[in-house]
């Protein structure tokens, strides 16, 4: 072995569990790269009010309809005259933080029903788990167009209706985690040293079943994306005029065909948005278990 392969060598072994992940992160280059793709949509979505104005979005003018994109419209216009580059510029903070926003309140819920089941067992485990079926035997798309419909159109209601059709296959994961972990002599051990069953599930228990909830919801959030895209464009997600990815697609899907700018741009951010999405949960999958890696 050269002096250098040792060197490296005994660097990785002198890394942290949380330097190694990133290590093996890092060596993926298509996940690097959807890092760095959707860092540069966030901050192009988030810095929006700064270089565009949101009537843009909103403000019809009929006169202009219809309108290539030219410098004035880079991306052109809509039916009703409306800016195409602020639409999607301002539509990808429903789509993407939205999404965000889902994935995270799913985990946190997930993580408290799944938590418990797995670590109690028994009638505890049966009475959450059986609930929990009740809702994984509903089709997610039409649980979530029953719970939109229940409680009306908007962004809140829309988080709502995704949030509770995903707790079930979170609470699934981490209940499988902790069940594999619950009995290992770490867990004895504190239970010994009288360590409450609240330390023992955030502290020893769930940082080290973790990782397969972690890669699952971002490979999730490519979904969750395209759900808030897909209720938007069957009228049900986002009230109009709000912008939002599926609602521009649903809006001036008559006119594709004669405007073809009008479906390729909005469906070209949402195809960018979720590849970099699931090249980031992949990357994570091989970073967090390098067996899994061919």
């Amino acid at each position: 072995m050269t002096v250098m392969g040792k060197k490296k060598k005994k660097r990785i072994a002198g890394q942290s569990q949380l330097g190694l992940i990133i290590f093996r992160f890092k060596k993926n280059k298509l996940a690097c790269l959807g890092v760095v793709c959707l860092l540069l949509i966030a901050l192009i979505v988030l810095t929006a009010p700064l270089y565009l104005s949101y009537d843009k979005a909103i403000k019809q003018d009929i006169p202009v309809k219809f309108q290539s994109p030219n410098p004035e419209h880079p991306f052109g216009t809509d039916l009703f005259g409306r800016d195409l580059l602020a639409r999607v510029v301002y539509g990808g903070r429903i789509s993407l933080f939205a999404g965000l926003a889902v994935i995270l309140l799913s985990l946190m819920v997930g993580v408290v029903f799944g938590g418990v089941a797995g670590y109690f067992g028994g009638r505890v485990d049966q009475l959450l788990m059986r609930f929990m079926d009740i809702f994984m035997a509903i089709p997610y798309m039409l649980l979530v167009l029953a719970i939109v419909t229940a409680l009306g159109e908007g962004t809140r209601n829309m988080i709502i209706a995704l949030m509770v059709s995903n707790v079930p296959g979170y609470a699934r994961i981490i209940r499988s985690s902790i069940m594999t972990l619950r009995n290992q002599e770490f867990v004895e051990a504190a239970k010994c040293f009288g360590t409450s069953n609240y330390r023992i599930i955030t502290k020893h228990i769930l940082p080290n079943g973790i990782g397969p909830v972690i890669v699952t919801a971002t490979i999730t959030l490519g979904s969750t994306i395209l759900a808030i895209s897909s209720l938007g464009f069957l009228g049900v997600g986002i009230s109009p005029p709000t912008p939002e990815w599926g609602s521009l697609l649903a809006d001036n899907r008559f006119y594709i065909r004669y405007h073809p700018y009008l479906g390729l741009i909005p469906g070209f951010a949402i195809m960018v948005t979720v590849m970099c999405v699931n090249f980031i949960g992949d990357g994570l999958r091989d970073a967090l278990d390098p067996k899994m890696k061919k």
